[in-house]
């Protein structure tokens, strides 16, 4: 038997709900071999309300986790955390000598509040070493907004005008997360491909166990191309796989839950609505 590769460069979250820890619970639900190139380590603190520590590892680290990783033929490759400038050019200019065309780009930006970027420069980064190399990227209504340049989206067309902009930075396909925050009665994404918007629908879950969520998504499109599907049927599969987790989330302990990652091979497929707009 011979399996698809898929290499996710990320953080790891040592809860175990997010970062390469979701990625590869995804890629395996995918029938997908998950390597890893960890960048830093988080970790959470149970006498101080979970609060969260980053531990950085050293670059050299990190390049000789993404050499050992791409020397045995990658297929597809998903980005996570990514925290210093210098981490994401080393990343973008990995991905430029791999060659590959699916390459999954999750702009994950670590925020003060909701509307102030840690390290602003990434943003920049990103924009300039990550998007001219994304098949597809995957920001959430914030992140989207710090791309492209502009206030955060709460419309859909507010999210149609900064899809568009993110495409013209380079990435071919773009797909704006809206999830719940979005002033919408479904939990809608909505797909770019430079031609068509197209809205990805779903019944909101109500539910505070979705941590991992956005992780758990990007992951389920990068393990959708190493196995053939077409972008967009990349995307829907992967809308599909996500609300299934966020659907059966679950407690972790009393600060966090995460979602269920191999739910939709287990329980009934939720139904997505795909409508052009």
């Amino acid at each position: 038997m011979t399996l698809k590769k898929t290499l996710t460069i990320a953080g790891s979250d040592t809860s175990g709900g997010a970062g390469i820890q979701a990625d590869l619970k995804t890629f395996q639900e995918h029938g997908t071999y998950g390597m890893t190139a960890v960048t830093v380590i988080v970790t959470m603190d149970p006498d101080n309300h979970w609060s969260h520590g980053v531990y950085s590892l050293p670059v050299d680290v990190l390049k000789a986790q993404i050499k050992t990783a791409l020397s045995t033929g990658i297929d597809a490759i998903k980005t996570g955390m990514l925290s210093t400038e210098e981490i994401i050019q080393i990343v973008g200019n990995a991905i430029a000598e791999s060659g590959l065309d699916h390459v999954v780009i999750d702009p994950v930006m670590v925020c003060k509040g909701d509307d102030e970027v840690l390290n602003p420069g990434t943003v920049d980064a990103m924009v300039e070493f990550l998007l001219p190399k994304a098949e597809i990227v995957t920001p959430n209504l914030f992140e989207a907004g710090q791309l492209a340049g502009t206030k955060t989206p709460k419309t859909i067309e507010e999210m149609k005008t900064v899809a568009a902009k993110i495409h013209s930075l380079g990435a071919r396909n773009v797909v704006i997360k809206g999830g719940k925050q979005l002033e919408h009665d479904k939990a809608v994404d909505l797909f770019y491909d430079g031609s068509t918007f197209t809205l990805l629908e779903a019944e909101k879950t109500d539910t505070h166990y979705n941590h991992g969520a956005g992780c758990t998504f990007a992951a389920a499109i990068t393990a959708n191309l190493a196995n053939g599907l077409p972008v967009q049927e990349a995307v829907l599969e992967a809308k599909k796989f996500v609300t299934a987790a966020i659907a059966n989330g679950w407690k972790l302990n009393d600060y966090v839950g995460p979602v269920m990652h191999g739910a939709k091979n287990r329980f009934d497929a939720p139904a997505i609505t795909t409508t052009e707009v």
